[in-house]
């Protein structure tokens, strides 16, 4: 009977299947919150620095290298932190509620108060974007006054919802239009319906930028001026792209608009050509 020390060595030593043979050499990728400061290194270029800039909107990092070199990056996976990869998350924000003076669009705040029954009168803007901005400058003014605010998803088809919408002395309608300059469609529409039988119960005022994104004073959004985009371009994507945006697909244009938007802090931070057009609607709809 062969002793012990006869028996034959295991030479594939312990069975590979019993522990996770998978794993990366590095470990598996962990969460962590993006925090300036924070030293990672992006592994696809290997570009190493710190955190010096995020943005939470275009969820985008800044890092910024040992020579003063910066790189911007996307979110997420992809990074080392101390040697380990981990997934780069937005930095988690705490709000501290605080009751305001003002409302977004100067008024005196009012606390306490009940928003008022909706009048029948309405405002009507052209697309969602417009009206998300007039939401959140006017917002607190409108609920007090009961004003509601439609989006049409364009200016074409205004006199088919003036029509369904059948305005009166008691149901007047404002709309705000953009691109309102002398010779262009949006301009002979308004026109036509100023001049048609529903004419002296509707208003139709209008701002001069092709997009309403324009509205946003550039420097809120840390550049000097809104870029030209050819007119053979889609003017948010060819936006996004001078920038240097994302602007792959319309997820990365709701980013974009949703960064354009978190820069508004109230009236201030909108152009003057906005803000008394659309204090002129509010007049309008609710005057006795």
């Amino acid at each position: 009977m062969p002793s012990s020390t006869d028996r034959p060595t295991d030479r594939y030593g312990s069975d590979v299947l019993a522990t996770d043979w998978r794993k990366p050499a590095r470990g598996r990728a962990t969460e962590h919150a993006a925090e300036l400061g924070l030293v990672v290194e992006e592994v696809t270029t290997q570009w190493c620095g710190e955190i010096v800039a995020i943005d939470r909107d275009l969820r985008t990092l800044t890092l910024e290298d040992r020579r003063a070199k910066r790189r911007t990056f996307p979110m997420g996976p992809g990074f080392l932190l101390e040697g380990a990869p981990v997934v780069l998350t937005p930095p988690v924000q705490v709000a501290t509620p605080a009751k305001p003076t003002r409302t977004a669009s100067g008024s005196v705040a009012v606390h306490g108060v009940k928003a008022r029954v909706a009048r029948q009168s309405r405002i009507f803007v052209e697309g969602r974007h417009d009206a998300e901005l007039v939401e959140k400058v006017w917002g607190d003014d409108l609920r007090i006054e009961g004003v509601v605010v439609e989006f049409l998803g364009g200016v074409d088809d205004l006199a088919d919802h003036l029509l369904d919408f059948k305005p009166g002395p008691d149901r007047r309608v404002g709309v705000l239009v953009d691109h309102l300059v002398p010779g262009s469609k949006e301009s002979r529409i308004a026109q036509g319906i100023m001049r048609s039988e529903v004419g002296k119960h509707v208003l139709i005022v209008g701002h001069p930028f092709i997009d309403i994104w324009q509205a946003v004073k550039p420097s809120r959004l840390g550049f000097s001026r809104w870029p030209d985009v050819p007119r053979s371009i889609d003017w948010k994507k060819g936006t996004c792209q001078q920038l240097g945006w994302p602007h792959r697909d319309q997820a990365d244009i709701a980013r974009a608009w949703k960064h354009v938007l978190g820069g508004v802090r109230g009236f201030q931070d909108l152009d003057p050509s906005l803000l008394g057009r659309v204090e002129e609607l509010i007049d309008f709809v609710t005057a006795p």
